[in-house]
């Protein structure tokens, strides 16, 4: 008897260690879970997937602290409910969806717990809550940024402040207030628009006229003053900097070293309080991310590094690495950057010695002399030796290359790895998935998408139909019994999504 009470004890134990707050839903309840919800967060993942990996202890944190709050957190299992998640527009994992009451919207903060957290709370308020002297405090302290509008002659938010609120519900808190007795305490005189930071000044109020301000107008406030002057960048907050539209000034450095961390941001805050709205300044750990480093044309490993990036173009400008990294040597570089006294640094393999491959390999260094060519058709193929979907085309566009393999004068099939060669801003273009495949025509430097299917049969009816020159092979010196065969057709998959830097 004991046995056995000491065996259901262990059980319960057990069920208790291992439950799980994060619902697990299939093509038999998904409807009837997912509809009764007001608010549920729903995974899409695949068990061999790296990133779902990573996620998973986030989102069972947040499942379980989200859960006192009756916000539910769920997941399906796409290889097993396959036919479930092609029906909600699953084409990448993890795919995580919001859904009010059945109807989803796609999911875009951050995926660590304390993000998550975050992000569902907001979801769970109205667009603009109701502040008063009872919740004041709370409320201002309870995000990053809190934009409060304070209105004496109206029981309602204005027009323009509220559809700001609806726009940006998921990046930042809006309340407004009627409250006189808070207008006392906050010090304020309404009308009046204000921002409560946690960093740098933490209360910023609008300068203009904020009964007459535009949704436009409270938007573009709030955009000038969303970012701290120097904060350190990681998976958390780096779409708020690549969405600001400024370029990213990073110092790379031991984030752990508190007081080499402080020599620093000193100055770097001085720094971007001159330029501001010229730049974004960031520390990054560079024990973490070294690899991105890299990536930005850091060639050593001694830190600290400075590299200024324009993201949207992919641009980088490293300080010389010869340098030491100070306050003199980053400011001249920053102004000589603004100045535009500073050439992007473009990373490039050396120049192939030979092309043994019916497929030409392309590098930084000759891209541009390659796109001038007005005399070729190009097909080019940028691409990741990581990625899945790379290794998969290979074969495919290997072949494509053997069929015209006797007209490279004419028609050059190519590839570019693009991790290891800048694409030139002369360009006008980048890449920011792998594999990307691009074709510029005989008669043109303007290079086009390739968006069809990876099958040889596709890739050999584009180029019929979209080159200029002749395709006719050279006439043949060996006898019909020596005809090589045509290649066969292999379908490849198309990629879903780039590679994740930060």
């Amino acid at each position: 008897m004991r046995l056995s009470s000491a065996l259901a004890s262990l059980l319960v134990w057990t069920a208790a260690v291992h439950a799980s707050d994060v619902l697990e839903l299939d093509a038999y309840n998904f409807d009837s879970v997912v509809n009764q919800e007001a608010l549920i967060l729903v995974e899409f993942f695949a068990p061999w997937c790296g990133h779902c990996k990573a996620l998973a202890p986030h989102y069972e944190t947040a499942a379980t602290a989200l859960k006192d709050k009756n916000i539910s957190l769920a997941k399906v299992n796409c290889v097993d409910q396959a036919d479930l998640c092609q029906q909600h527009g699953v084409q990448g994992y993890p795919t995580l969806k919001v859904f009010r009451s059945g109807e989803p919207t796609d999911y875009t903060g951050p995926r660590q717990d304390e993000g998550i957290i975050a992000y569902m709370l907001k979801q769970s308020l109205p667009a603009v809550s109701s502040v008063t002297t009872a919740n004041f405090e709370e409320f201002k302290n309870a995000d990053k940024i809190v934009a409060i509008s304070f209105v004496a002659d109206s029981a309602e938010p204005p027009s323009s402040f509220a559809a700001a609120a609806e726009k940006h519900r998921d990046d930042y808190l809006f309340g407004y207030s009627t409250d006189s007795e808070l207008f006392a305490e906050a010090d304020v005189t309404p009308p009046a628009i204000v921002l409560y930071r946690k960093f740098d000044e933490p209360k910023v109020v609008y300068s203009g006229d904020a009964a007459s301000a535009t949704s436009e107008d409270i938007e573009a406030f709030i955009k000038q003053h969303m970012i701290p002057y120097v904060d350190e960048v990681g998976p958390n907050n780096y779409q708020v900097y690549v969405t600001s539209g400024l370029p990213l000034a990073y110092l790379f450095i031991d984030v752990s070293n508190e007081e080499l961390i402080g020599q620093h941001t000193d100055y770097l805050t001085k720094l971007a309080k001159e330029v501001k709205g010229k730049l974004n300044f960031v520390t990054i750990d560079s024990n973490r991310f070294s690899d991105h480093a890299k990536q930005l044309n850091i060639k050593g490993n001694t830190w600290p590094a400075f590299v200024i990036q324009e993201v949207a173009k992919q641009l980088k400008y490293p300080l010389d690495e010869n340098l030491e990294v100070n306050e003199e040597t980053v400011s001249n570089h920053v102004r000589n950057y603004i100045a535009g006294e500073v050439k992007p640094s473009l990373k490039s393999q050396p120049v192939p010695e030979e092309q043994n491959e019916t497929v030409y390999t392309v590098v930084s260094s000759q891209f541009e002399e390659i796109a001038a060519d007005i005399n070729k058709d190009v097909f080019i193929e940028f691409y990741a030796p990581w990625c899945g979907h790379c290794k998969r085309l290979k074969p495919t566009w290997d072949s494509l290359g053997e069929r015209y393999s006797d007209i490279q004068d004419r028609l050059l099939i190519a590839k570019m790895d693009a991790t290891e060669n800048d694409i030139p801003p002369s360009a006008g273009f980048h890449v920011s998935g792998f594999p990307s495949i691009k074709f510029k025509a005989a008669g043109t430097t303007e290079f086009i998408d390739y968006n069809g299917d990876r099958s040889l049969e596709s890739l050999i009816e584009f180029v019929e139909a979209n080159a200029k020159n002749s395709l006719e092979k050279p006439s043949a010196t060996h006898t019909p019994e020596e005809a090589t065969p045509e290649p066969t057709s292999e379908t490849v998959e198309t990629p879903t999504h780039g590679h994740d830097e930060l």
